[in-house]
C-alpha cells in the first residue's frame, strides 16, 4: 500500500500544465540527402500544455483532458474500423491527431515563429500556409512560403512523397490528411529549415496546408507528427530517438522535449526499464507495448496476456501516447480493476459522476491520510511501478479521491498523467521504449 498526504495537501496531478521555453543544444550539420535527412542534430524543447494560462480549476482542466481523450479514442476507433472495412470508400487516410502539448518552432529563412501541436500518434508535420482558401484562426501569420528563401516543393518522385499514404500528383507532391472527427488538411508536400531555439534544421519534409478545417487545431498553427513513420519529424533526423518528461500538474514548472543526438535516459537518475516496441502492421505509427499483467496490492490481476495482443484485424494492444490524459484499458480488464481498487481502498464509492473519471471514492472527513493500493504494470522485461499521484487524483474541496483510468473497447492506451515525472525515451532505430523517474523539472 501506498501513503497519500494529509488532506490539506492536495494530489495535484490531474494535467502536466507547463512554461513555455526553448533552449538550444548543439549545432547542426547542414549536410542534407533527399531519401532521408541525415542532420547530426539534436535539441532540446520545452513543452507548453494547451490549457496552461487558461483560468480553470483543476477539475475543470481534468474533464477538458478526459474530454479531449475520449474524442481521441473515437478517432482510434475510426482509424481501426476503416483499415478493416473493405467495401468503405475512404476518401484521405485517417489519423489520430490533436494532442495535449505544444511546441515552440520556427519555419523558414528568415524563420518565423510558430506553435504547433506535438504529437507521438501520427506521422505528418504540418502548418497552415498561403493561399489558404480553407484555414482556422491562428494567434500567429499564416506562413507564407514565397517569403522563405529556402521553401521547396517536394517532387511526386521524392522518397517523401512516396510515403504518404495516398498521395497526388499535381501542383507538386500534394498530401490529404483526415483526422477521425471531420477535421483535415491537405495541401502540398515541401521541404524547409525548421528552427528549435537556436538549432536549425535543413531540408524538413512538411505539409504546407492549404485547406485545414476542424476542431482541435486552433491552439496552434499546426501539427508535428512524432510517429514511427517515415513522415515524422523523428524519423526525419539522423538518430531517429526522441525523449520526454512531464512534469506534475504545476504551472510553473516545464516539461521538456529531447531531440535526436541528446535524447537519452541517464543511469544517475535511477534504474533505467526498457521494453521492446511492438510493430503493428496495420498501425504501423503508434508506440504499442506489450502488456503483460497489472498488480493491484500485492494481487496480480487475472487475465490472459493474449488480452492485450493484435487482432487479426489490427484492433487491440496498448500504446503509450503523450496526447491521451488518462489511462484507457481494455474493458473486462478495467473492469477487474476496479472491483480490485474498491475492495481495497475500503471507502465508499461515489456514484454522482460530477468528475468525469469512471471510478471516485468519497473521502472521508475524519482522518488526514488515506492510503491506496500499489500499481504495477508488468511490461516485457520491464515493470512500471507507479508513485500513487501517478494513478489517483484527490481533492479535499470536493471529498473525493479518483482513479485516473478508464475503459476502452479496440485499444488501450498508457496516457500522460501515467508517465509524469518520468522520462521517457522512444528509440526507433532499437526499437525499444525506455523510461526512469525522476524530477522532471530538474532536467
Amino acid at each position: 500500500m501506498a501513503s497519500l498526504y494529509s488532506l490539506c495537501c492536495v494530489l495535484f496531478l490531474a494535467l502536466a500544465i507547463v512554461a513555455l521555453y526553448v533552449s538550444p543544444a548543439v549545432s547542426t550539420s547542414r549536410r542534407g540527402f533527399e531519401r532521408r535527412n541525415e542532420v547530426e542534430v539534436g535539441f532540446r524543447v520545452m513543452l507548453k500544455h494547451v490549457d496552461s494560462g487558461k483560468n480553470l480549476t483543476k477539475w475543470e482542466r481534468i474533464q477538458r483532458g478526459i474530454k479531449r481523450g475520449q474524442r481521441r479514442l473515437q478517432r482510434l476507433s475510426v482509424m481501426f474500423s476503416t483499415a478493416i472495412s473493405s467495401s468503405s470508400v475512404v476518401k484521405a487516410p485517417v489519423a489520430a491527431g490533436n494532442g495535449e502539448f505544444l511546441m515552440y518552432l520556427s519555419i523558414g529563412t528568415p524563420p518565423k515563429s510558430y506553435s504547433a501541436v506535438m504529437d507521438t500518434g501520427s506521422d505528418l508535420i504540418w502548418t497552415q500556409c498561403k493561399p489558404c482558401s480553407q484555414c482556422f484562426k491562428q494567434s500567429t501569420p499564416i506562413f507564407d512560403p514565397k517569403l522563405s528563401s529556402t521553401f521547396s516543393k517536394l517532387s511526386c518522385s521524392s522518397h517523401l512523397c512516396a510515403a504518404l499514404p495516398e498521395p497526388t500528383c499535381g501542383d507538386g507532391c500534394e498530401y490529404v490528411y483526415s483526422y477521425g472527427d471531420y477535421s483535415s488538411t491537405q495541401g502540398v508536400m515541401a521541404t524547409e529549415t525548421f528552427t528549435f531555439g537556436k538549432v536549425s534544421v535543413p531540408n524538413i519534409g512538411f505539409g504546407c496546408g492549404e485547406e485545414n478545417d476542424g476542431e482541435g487545431f486552433s491552439q496552434g498553427a499546426g501539427l508535428v507528427g512524432l510517429g514511427r513513420g517515415p513522415l515524422s519529424l523523428v524519423s526525419q533526423l539522423k538518430e531517429p530517438k526522441f525523449s520526454y518528461c512531464l512534469t506534475p500538474f504545476d504551472e510553473t514548472q516545464k516539461s521538456t522535449l529531447l531531440m535526436g543526438s541528446i535524447a537519452s535516459v541517464n543511469r544517475t537518475l535511477g534504474a533505467i526499464k526498457t521494453t521492446p516496441l511492438i510493430h503493428n502492421p496495420l498501425q504501423p505509427s503508434f508506440y504499442y507495448l506489450s502488456l503483460q499483467g497489472i498488480t493491484v496490492g500485492g494481487t496480480r490481476l487475472p487475465f490472459n496476456e493474449s488480452t492485450f495482443a493484435f487482432q487479426n484485424d489490427g484492433s487491440g494492444g496498448l500504446i503509450i501516447d503523450s496526447g491521451t490524459t488518462i489511462t484507457y484499458l481494455e474493458e473486462s480488464v478495467f473492469n477487474v480493476l476496479s472491483k480490485r481498487f474498491i475492495k481495497q481502498m475500503k471507502l465508499a464509492v461515489d456514484n454522482s459522476g460530477s468528475t468525469g473519471l469512471e471510478l471516485c471514492f468519497i473521502l472521508p472527513s475524519d482522518t488526514s491520510e488515506v492510503k491506496v493500493p500499489k500499481l504495477i504494470f508488468h511490461f516485457d522485461g520491464a515493470d512500471l511501478d507507479l508513485p500513487g499521484e501517478n494513478y489517483v487524483i484527490a481533492d479535499s474541496k470536493m471529498g473525493l479521491i479518483c482513479l485516473a483510468m478508464g475503459r476502452s473497447n479496440g485499444i488501450s492506451v498508457l496516457g500522460n498523467i501515467q508517465q509524469q515525472n518520468m522520462l521517457v525515451l522512444h528509440d526507433l532505430k532499437k526499437k525499444t521504449l525506455s523510461f526512469v523517474q525522476t524530477q522532471c523539472h530538474k532536467l
